[in-house]
């Protein structure tokens, strides 16, 4: 199949099925990355980083990333355009029904049932990279320096103010001088 092609199929895929935002559906772009055999894990893991720090959504961000990876700037663009184009014809048609049914119990509940799903698979993303990365697991099971850089970041995002972007500036400042 033409590379072009696969990709517009698979990021217009994760495009249709990922629902709770960006961090909900890195496990999926994982998997895919996994399946095609386009980066290592710790590429992937790079990858999701560089994302997480450029404005924009980290999905769409991630897929242009993986797609210049795969085939330049022609990939950069198919898989920017293909995540996103999902988003924007179902929430054209859902917008209109959501205004109109948002108050009704069925679409209430079905709204408190997914909200607890989302954050576990947010959790599991993270928990995974943990464990791919050596934060947690492995040889030493946990790596003092890799965790005590991820509950000062936790706490800091608890107990302060500070914008996100900060705190990923200088973790990657300390990860300069520590590791």
């Amino acid at each position: 199949m033409n590379i072009f092609l696969d990709m517009f199929i698979t990021f217009f895929k994760l495009g249709l099925v990922s629902f709770g935002g960006g961090y909900a559906m890195i496990p999926l772009i994982q998997k895919e990355v996994e399946n095609h055999h386009w980066l290592t894990m710790s590429q992937f893991t790079d990858m999701i980083a560089v994302s997480a720090m450029a404005p924009g959504p980290i999905a769409t961000n991630t897929a242009t990333i993986l797609g210049y990876k795969i085939a330049g700037l022609p990939g950069a663009a198919i898989a920017c355009i293909s995540v996103s184009l999902p988003s924007l014809l179902l929430i054209l048609i859902i917008g209109q029904l959501f205004i109109k049914y948002q108050n009704h119990r069925i679409v209430k509940a079905a709204f408190y049932g997914l909200r607890p799903t989302i954050v576990a698979i947010i959790a599991y993303a993270a928990i995974k990279f943990a464990i791919s990365n050596g934060i947690i697991g492995g040889s030493n099971y946990i790596d003092i320096k890799s965790s005590f850089l991820l509950v000062v970041a936790f706490i800091m995002l608890i107990k302060t103010k500070y914008h996100p972007a900060y705190l990923i500036l200088a973790s990657g400042i300390i990860g300069i001088m520590i590791f």
